[in-house]
């Protein structure tokens, strides 16, 4: 198995296992509330399983994967920037670091495929 399947896959999960998370975890719904996005939790709880989902689909089908490397692209993005903003410590910032990288390698990846 390349590298850049076992990537894909392990994001792909990450996604959709923190997904829903955001539907089933009190935890996760403090820290949406915490970060300012609790009336927006359900709504990018979801766009993460779809994004996780089309990483693995996306395996047959370049545009969807593509597409969904680019969605986690910018939200880890914003991630990110939330964190900064509301002042979290570098190790709460550092699995949005890690996704970004991670979402921005696959999305590299597909675009570089003959």
């Amino acid at each position: 198995m390349n590298t850049n399947l076992v990537i894909i896959i392990f994001t792909s999960i990450s996604f959709i296992i923190y997904g829903i998370n955001s539907f089933t975890s009190n935890r996760m719904v403090s820290e949406y509330e915490r970060w300012g996005f609790g009336k927006y939790r359900k709504i990018i709880g979801l766009s993460q399983i779809l994004c996780g989902a089309g990483l693995i689909i996306g395996i047959k089908f370049l545009i969807l994967l593509q597409t969904a490397s680019l969605s986690l692209v910018i939200m880890m993005s914003l991630a990110i920037l939330v964190r900064v903003k509301i002042k979290d410590n570098i190790s709460e910032i550092l699995p949005a670091i890690s996704y970004f990288v991670l979402s921005f390698l696959i999305l590299f990846n597909s675009l570089n495929y003959n």
